[in-house]
This record gives C-alpha cells, sequence and structure tokens, in this order.
C-alpha cells in the first residue's frame, strides 16, 4: 500500500481524546479538609505518572486547589508549573472550583472566572480556554455569555445526561440569552473510571464515537475522592491503541475543541438551559443557600461603599474582601452549595460564610463612617441626625428600622427639604424598658448615596385600625386573611380595582419527598400530603408606616409563623417567615394563585431571565420569579412578582406559583440505598429558620413593576445609623452613581483586581431588549455611555479615562 493510501485513511480514522483526570469534590461524604488531602496525593500521583509515561497527559480545574499546593507543598507546586510549562499538564476550567452553576448569582459566577483566571495568568502565565464543570447539577442559558467574555470558549459538562436532557449531538454550540455562543461537550457515560472497568468504558465510547461524529472525548482515572489515573490505567490505553480501529491519544479539552475547530464542522446549535438534574438540590439545605445569598449581598454592598469612601475620603480599600469572596467561591462547589453533603461539611461553610460576612459588615461600616464624617451637619438643639445610605444606582424608596436610644421623644423625622417623614416605634429587639427604641420609616433615597435626616418632635396622622381584626390595609392594598385556614382570602389592588388572588393564597401545603438528596428523577413533587392550619391570626403593629398581621399555623410538630407587613408608600407585601421544622422526608410549599388566564411564567437566573412553561415542574431561579396574564376581570395584563432573600426553588403551576421553603431528606443519602431505619440518620432544615419574601403585584408585566430592581432592594437593603453634628465637604444628600434607564442595573464597583487603583463597573440589562444606557459616576466625574443587547453584561475600566473590557477586567 503506497505512503499517501496510509496517509489518507489515517486522516479517515476517527479519533478518541482519552483525557486523564480526576474529580476532586472539596467536599461531600467528607470535610473540605479531607478534600484537601486528596488533591495534594492525586496531584503527586499525576506527576509521577508523567515522570513514568511520557505520553502521558492530565488536566485539572479550580484555581483553589493550586493555591492549597502553593501554600502547603511549594516544591510540588513548582514541579506542576514545570509540566504546565512543558504542555503536559493542562488547566481547565478557570474557575476558583467546580461550583453548583444555579445556585451564585451572576456576579458570583463572574467572580468564579475573575479569581480563578488571575490565578492561572499569574501563577502560570496563561489562562484556561476551557470552561469545566463536568459534575455540576444544571447550567443556566446565561452561562455562555459568562464563559466567553472570561476567556473560556467552549465548556465541558456532563449532567444533565442523556436521559434527562436530549440534545442533538454531544458536540453542540451553546448560545446564551444574550446571543454569546461556546462550543460545548456533553461527557459521554462517566467522567473517571476504576482499572477493572476502562476497557469497557473506553469500547463503550468507540462504539458511539463510529456511529456518529469524527472526533470525541473519553476521560477516565479514578475520582471523586481523587486518585487520577493509575499505571494499569495508562498501560492499558496503550494495549488498546495497538488494536482500536479509532485512533485512541492522551490528549487534552483543549485539543479536542482545537480539532473541532480547525475541522469547519458544523455544529448544532442550542439555544436553551442544559437542566435538570437533581431537581432537589434547588432547595436541599436552607441554611447554606442563605448564607450564600447574604454573603454575596453584603460583599457586593461592601465593594460598592468601599470604592466611594475610597475616592471621597481617601479610605484605604480593603483587600480582605479577596479573601472573603475566596471563603464564598469555595463554599459554592458544587456538592457544598447543592446541599447533598455531610452534615458535619455544613460546620465548616457556616464558619467560612460567616467570617465572609463579618469582612463585608466591618468594610462596610468603615466606609459608611468615612463618608458620613464628609457630610457637614451643623448642630441643631433637640434633634439627633440619621443618616440613610442606598447601595444601589437607582432612586429608592426603602424602608428602614434604627434601634437606638438617640431618638428619644421623636415623633417624625425631617429630611434635608424640610419635609417630615413618619416615625413609628415598633417592638424593640431588647427588653431593657425606654433606654433603647427601635423605630421605623421610609424614606426616598438618591442613586448610590445618601440623605441626612434629623429627629422632629412634629407629628404626623395616623391611620384608623380597621375593625376586622383578619384585615390590614393602607392606601394601596387590602389583605384579609380566614383566621380558622390561616390564608389570604383577598387582596385588593385599590390602585387598578381588582382582585389579585385567584384562590387563597400564602397556603403552606406539605408535600410528600421520598426521594434521595438530590432528588434524583424527580421532576416535581405532586403529591400534598397535608396543609398547615392556623393557631391565631393576630395583629401585631398599626401606625403610619406599616401595619403587620401575623399568622401562626402549625403541622404535626411544625410551626410556621408569617408576619404580613403593608408599608407606607411601597408597592408591595412584606413577609417575614419563621418556619420551625421537625418533619422527615417532606416538602414545605408557600402557595400564591393570581387572577389571570393565559399565564406566563418568568423566572431570575443568574444575569438573565428565562420564560419557563408553567407546567408545575421544580424550577431552579434567583430573588425573584412572576406570573403574568390577563386578568379576569379586567381584561388587561395584570401579574404577580414573589420576591426573596433566602430561596432558590419554586414551580408554578398555571396561574399559581409556589416558593419551595424547604425540603428535610437526609444527609448525604444516595439512592438506591436505603438504611434498615431511619432511627439515628440526620436530615437536614430541622428546626428553625427565618426568611423575607415580598409579594409584588402589578399592572402590566413584570418589567412594569421594576420587578428586579425591587428585588435587588430586598437583598440588598438600605442602611441607617445614627450620627453625630460635624462639619465637612459634603452636602446633606447626595448621589455618588446613577444608571439610567430602568433596564440597566449595575451589578459591580470595585478597584480592579491589579491593583492598578482603576475603577470597574460592571452593569447589564435586565428587561431583554435593546437599550441605550448611561451611567453617571458624579464621584468621579465620569459618565459611562453604551448600547446594551437584551441580557447583555458589560464591564468598564475607570482610570484617566474609560474604557470596555472583558470580565477578566483587561482588553482581551
Amino acid at each position: 500500500m503506497s505512503a499517501l493510501r496510509v496517509d489518507e485513511l489515517q486522516r479517515r480514522r476517527k479519533r478518541l481524546h482519552l483525557i486523564g483526570n480526576a474529580h476532586l469534590d472539596v467536599a461531600w461524604l467528607w470535610p473540605c479538609w479531607e478534600g484537601f488531602a486528596a488533591v495534594k496525593a492525586t496531584f503527586r500521583s499525576a506527576l509521577d505518572r508523567m515522570g513514568e509515561y511520557p505520553q502521558f497527559q492530565f488536566s485539572a480545574s479550580s484555581a483553589a486547589y493550586y493555591e492549597w499546593i502553593q501554600h502547603n507543598d511549594p516544591a510540588m507546586f513548582e514541579e506542576i508549573r514545570a509540566r504546565v510549562a512543558e504542555g503536559r499538564w493542562h488547566l481547565v476550567g478557570g474557575w476558583w472550583v467546580e461550583p453548583d452553576c444555579n445556585i451564585p448569582g451572576g456576579e458570583a459566577l463572574v467572580r468564579q472566572a475573575l479569581l480563578g483566571q488571575t490565578y492561572f495568568k499569574a501563577q502560570f502565565g496563561q489562562t484556561a480556554t476551557v470552561g469545566y464543570n463536568v459534575d455540576s447539577f444544571g447550567h443556566p442559558s446565561s452561562l455562555p455569555q459568562i464563559l466567553l467574555k472570561s476567556g473560556l470558549s467552549s465548556y465541558v459538562f456532563m449532567r444533565p445526561q442523556p436521559h434527562e436532557r436530549k440534545l442533538p449531538a454531544r458536540t453542540f454550540a451553546w448560545e446564551s440569552i444574550d446571543g454569546s455562543r461556546v462550543i460545548a461537550f456533553r461527557v459521554p457515560f462517566e467522567y473517571g473510571t476504576s482499572g477493572e472497568t476502562l476497557s469497557a468504558h473506553i469500547e463503550r465510547c468507540a462504539v458511539e464515537l463510529e456511529q456518529t461524529a469524527s472526533t470525541s472525548m473519553c476521560f477516565f482515572g479514578v475520582g471523586n475522592h481523587g486518585g487520577g489515573p493509575t499505571r494499569a490505567n495508562i498501560e492499558t490505553i496503550d494495549r488498546l491503541a495497538r488494536d482500536s480501529q479509532v485512533d485512541l491519544v492522551f490528549s487534552s479539552p483543549s485539543q479536542f475543541f482545537a480539532e473541532i475547530a480547525s475541522s469547519g464542522t458544523s455544529l448544532p446549535v442550542v439555544s436553551e438551559e442544559l437542566q435538570h438534574h437533581a431537581s432537589g438540590c434547588y432547595a436541599a439545605h436552607s441554611g447554606v443557600k442563605q448564607w450564600n445569598r447574604q454573603a454575596e449581598n453584603r460583599l457586593l454592598a461592601a465593594e460598592k461603599l468601599c470604592t466611594i469612601a475610597n475616592r471621597v475620603s481617601g479610605l484605604s480599600y480593603p483587600r480582605q474582601l479577596g479573601e472573603a469572596w475566596k471563603k464564598v467561591l469555595l463554599n459554592q462547589f458544587h456538592d457544598i452549595l447543592a446541599g447533598t453533603s455531610l452534615e458535619t461539611a455544613y460546620d465548616d461553610a457556616r464558619d467560612a460564610y460567616g467570617a465572609a460576612k463579618h469582612d463585608a459588615s466591618a468594610a462596610i461600616h468603615q466606609a459608611l463612617q468615612a463618608i458620613a464624617w464628609r457630610v457637614g451637619i451643623p448642630h441643631a438643639d433637640g434633634s439627633a441626625p440619621v443618616i440613610a445610605f442606598n447601595p444601589h444606582a437607582w432612586p429608592s424608596r426603602a424602608h428602614l428600622e434604627l434601634e437606638t436610644d438617640g431618638l428619644a421623644g421623636a415623633e417624625s423625622l425631617v429630611d434635608d427639604q424640610g419635609d417630615a417623614l413618619p416615625l413609628q416605634t415598633v417592638r424593640s429587639e431588647a427588653a431593657v424598658g425606654n433606654w433603647r427604641r427601635r423605630v421605623s420609616f421610609t424614606v426616598d433615597l438618591p442613586p448610590l448615596g445618601y440623605r441626612v435626616l434629623r429627629g422632629s418632635s412634629q407629628t404626623t396622622p395616623t391611620p384608623a385600625i380597621p375593625t376586622d381584626p383578619n384585615v390590614i390595609e393602607n392606601r394601596r392594598w387590602r389583605l384579609v386573611f380566614d383566621p380558622k385556614a390561616g390564608n389570604a382570602v383577598s387582596l385588593t389592588d385599590r390602585v387598578h380595582d381588582c382582585e389579585v388572588l385567584g384562590a387563597p393564597g400564602g397556603r403552606a401545603v406539605v408535600m410528600a419527598d421520598p426521594s434521595d438528596t438530590w432528588g434524583h428523577d424527580v421532576l416535581r413533587f405532586q403529591q400534598e400530603v397535608a396543609t398547615f392550619t392556623a393557631v391565631r391570626v393576630e395583629r401585631l403593629e398599626h401606625g403610619p408606616v406599616k401595619s403587620v398581621l401575623r399568622v401562626e399555623s402549625h403541622y404535626h410538630d411544625s410551626r410556621l409563623i408569617q408576619d404580613f407587613a403593608l408599608i407606607d408608600g411601597l408597592d408591595m407585601i412584606a413577609v417575614t417567615a419563621t418556619v420551625d421544622w421537625h418533619e422527615r422526608h417532606q416538602v414545605l410549599k408557600l402557595r400564591w394563585p393570581v387572577r389571570v388566564r393565559m399565564p406566563k411564567a418568568t423566572f431570575e437566573i443568574p444575569y438573565g431571565t428565562i420564560e419557563r412553561a408553567p407546567s408545575g415542574d421544580e424550577e431552579p431561579g434567583q430573588t425573584w420569579l412572576d406570573v403574568t396574564g390577563i386578568h379576569e376581570r379586567t381584561g388587561e395584563p395584570y401579574g404577580l412578582s414573589i420576591l426573596n432573600d433566602a430561596k432558590y426553588s419554586f414551580d408554578v403551576r398555571g396561574s399559581e406559583m409556589s416558593v419551595t421553603a424547604l425540603r428535610s431528606p437526609a444527609y448525604a443519602h444516595h439512592d438506591p440505598f436505603k438504611p434498615a431505619s431511619w432511627d439515628g440518620v440526620a436530615f437536614t432544615d430541622q428546626g428553625l429558620q427565618r426568611f423575607h419574601y415580598a409579594l409584588l403585584p402589578h399592572a402590566g408585566d413584570w418589567r412594569h413593576a421594576q420587578t428586579a430592581r425591587r428585588a435587588a432592594e430586598l437583598n440588598q437593603p438600605g442602611i441607617a445609623m445614627l450620627d453625630t453634628f460635624h462639619d465637612g465637604p459634603l452636602p446633606l444628600s447626595a448621589s455618588f452613581a446613577e444608571a439610567t434607564p430602568e433596564a440597566i442595573t449595575v451589578s459591580a464597583l470595585k478597584l480592579a483586581e491589579d491593583g492598578s487603583g482603576d475603577i470597574i463597573v460592571r452593569a447589564f440589562e435586565t428587561s431583554g431588549q435593546p437599550v441605550r444606557g448611561r451611567i453617571c459616576l458624579q464621584f468621579l466625574d465620569q459618565v459611562i455611555e453604551a448600547s446594551f443587547k437584551p441580557h447583555e453584561i458589560k464591564t468598564f475600566r475607570v482610570g484617566t479615562g474609560v474604557r470596555e473590557v472583558n470580565l477578566l477586567e483587561c482588553s482581551s
């Protein structure tokens, strides 16, 4: 046979890229420090195999793991650095860890890439080009934009698997909601193997390859608790390669994607989210979900306020915020944040999130004090100044509460324009008589700015108390409860003269949940077991600022308290929910039906929104969901948004939406195993938890209601503090930054990671429509103007001028 003929046959042979790897769970059935030991042992093994087999290549993700090795074993780290430079050790992922991809907020996913890629560039002189989340339990349709804008033009994942989500091919172009595209690859069968199963695994991949594409990947190496490729693995591959009908090559994901790109192969396009796998993870372990939401928002608020304080007062920017982010990002690892780890693993997570929240809170109060002391507040007898801050780059009507002994005798607050604001004394957190006083008030705050208020003896009118003890109402709403069932039987919109509810709302429904911790193979919770029944309905507060009605109900040994508040000047009903839960293998849902037909269900996802069919399936979401349709009486568009500060799991059945408040499987229980007895087994979400949600009824759709902004205000609320009299160059009210129009949200304002002192501004489009945006940075005397595509994320670097950069804070 001629050399030319052999060459042609060689080109026609299909190629299977063998990817040596080790899936490393930082925590799962072990705590994180055991996970670190597994990382170290696995990396050592991979280096040893490289010394023994010159053809062997290894791929590993997660910058956090490399930083651990760098600090703990510098000599090993230098070996890894040499192998990376040689081109046999491949950096993949580019993120701090392989996180859950549904639960972190959009900016947290950006920080996974920012910190991960920045570390790789600093330590290895290169960044990853392949996104890599092989074991994460779902992937939002906004993710390709985040990947592409952080230098990751391709993506490797495994879940959902073919029986959960059909795809046109293993390799496809995945299109984001903004139009960005990456090449995606779904791992065949499994991401790792033991030595005994490798031959069969390669054979399965080879057979599939011969029937479909011209090239594919096959992943091998002992994983989960580490291990990586073994001598037997490598020698098995060498033996199989001699007789295989396909070309078996030791390779890397980047080499595979380069072959795809150079082949000119036309790939099918997938323009949808990649869901669902393990739907129970959206609600599993309420604690870690809430810690994550709180830490993310506190860090983002701290960065904004510290950036302003740095420019306004010269306060040093706290670099510990970067270390706090690392704690948060590490605990977004998929088995931690998804709620599927051992109970003891959450002791570490709680402490890490707590440390991050503490550092963020300390930075916030340092910044507020620094800014406040630059404000000129002239002395006035008989009054104490209060300064209220808005962390958002839009005007905000904030409901604030302040526990203080500095407003004794004050009946109202007077703003910088001389207008009196109602002040209401509410139940104090302290039991010390009149020494401390807790006050409640609403105030209009300028965009990303502050306003100084003064205590005053001027009185404001108090509305009459409704005669019906089961009713709270104000100028905007009338909310009526059934004292026997504890449900809301009516919510009247007085502006639009219509009933919001299609049936009793606020029903606390208990659903059966016999599934494992992940909720494997569960698409929806269908079996309703019971409904909480009312113990009492009572009025807690009534005054010029807010009226609060408490509904207390119970089911078996569990208790639920919901405090419904109507707040003057706010177009929503605020709810504080306190649950004391003592049930097993059950789910608690809070149901709210809307009086509309032809409903459309919209969910917030990380840096985007998605419309899903109102099928009753359990769905992941972020800070809000909405049902909008045609009102049954008025015939006009109308809807209801539900905002929350701690939950990520929801369902919509027709026009009824539900917040999954909690679910209580056993910790780290994986089907099909069933213990002989559940006695002595630890179950999730036992005991007390508290969270907040809000009902935002609206004419038109969620865009008209500014749902995205209202949800952001719930999660990053305004801050009030008692101040003193002092001189300063700043006025009694000021705005430092403002984004317009309403569809533009400034999500991050921070100093650049490179230490240059430049300021990074990140903004995104929230309405799903093209818009021309304008961001005025008054504290820098700069204006940013840019056109945003629907759902587009833009990052700007502000130094001597303004330039647009990618998510890694550089031009390319």
